[in-house]
């Protein structure tokens, strides 16, 4: 069995960006070694020379720091349409800048990479037929990238359940069902990205049972605090777990019944630019580590 404490990058975004800096916070003041970058620290489509001097620094702070890369993952800014985009030369240099973002994984070392499956458009999630049409290509989309992962050393792609049907995998049935579908044609397998927080259907908001049937198809699995009838991606703070619907006892005793045995706890948790909290994200953080720690000692 290995289940491993990391945290995923989002944090960062516009805070902490400098590698030196994350870096140096992850090992130092959280005490974690695993990381899951995200493309808004490292877009693949800004100009290489910047990206080759990026990388080298990433990689000098990441050995000194101890720090894993062990996954890779879009972000806030990268929450787009990507590969159900409606325009056919869209999902084209989509395609192009996930297998450029698998380059930059590959030379960290990275296990996985992924994304949301993709994100229809109203006008396409309203129209039948073009909902047919663009699911197709994206499982089309996602096969094309499984192979080039694997060309590249990848174990898997992932991808995360997400809020409402034309952004995909709302319920646990069409989580599964993706999966399927892409895997009956696939270089490595494509699996999930679970998220604790992500129970967006109405007769599946309890986030247990999603745990309970996706964990063993999560290489990575996605830590915040939340309510019932929405992703908050909170910090567990005593505060916050007043009102928070995760505990670490009942995540832990879900994952036993998944069957699920290696893993990597990502926290992935958001703080908002406002006066209350801006100056505690590290605190939050450290408290967050700390509260599950105790079930999570790797």
């Amino acid at each position: 069995m290995s289940f491993r404490l990391g945290i995923n990058l989002g944090f960062a975004i516009n805070k902490y960006i400098e590698s030196d800096v994350w870096a140096r916070i992850v090992r130092e003041d959280l005490g974690l070694r695993y990381v899951q970058f995200v493309a808004d620290l490292l877009n693949p489509f800004w100009p290489k020379e910047y990206i080759t001097d990026q990388i080298k620094g990433i990689k000098a702070s990441c050995k000194e720091y101890d720090i894993s890369i062990e996954s890779l993952f879009t972000s806030a800014f990268t929450r787009v349409n990507h590969l159900m985009n409606p325009n056919e030369d869209a999902r084209k240099f989509w395609l192009t800048w996930f297998k450029q973002f698998l380059d930059i994984g590959s030379v960290f070392g990275a296990k996985n990479a992924g994304s949301h499956f993709g994100i229809m458009t109203f006008d396409t999630y309203n129209n039948e037929e073009k909902r047919r049409f663009i699911l197709d290509e994206a499982v089309k989309g996602w096969q094309d990238l499984s192979f080039y992962a694997q060309a590249k050393g990848y174990e898997c792609l992932i991808f995360e359940p997400m809020s409402v049907p034309r952004e995909m995998a709302n319920t646990i049935e069409e989580t599964v069902e993706l999966m399927d579908r892409v895997n009956a044609h696939c270089g490595v397998p494509l699996k999930v990205c679970l998220d604790v927080g992500h129970a967006p259907h109405p007769t599946q908001r309890d986030p247990y049972p999603w745990i309970e049937k996706l964990a063993a198809l999560s290489p990575v699995i996605h830590l915040q605090q939340t309510v019932l009838h929405k992703s908050n991606h909170a910090p567990f703070t005593t505060e916050q777990n007043k009102t928070g619907i995760i505990t670490r006892e009942r995540v832990m005793a879900a994952i036993q019944k998944s069957g699920c045995t290696d893993a990597l706890f990502a926290f992935e948790i958001s703080h908002r630019e406002h006066w209350d909290t801006d100056f505690r994200i590290i605190e939050d953080l450290k408290a967050s580590v700390d509260y599950f720690r105790e079930l999570i000692p790797e």
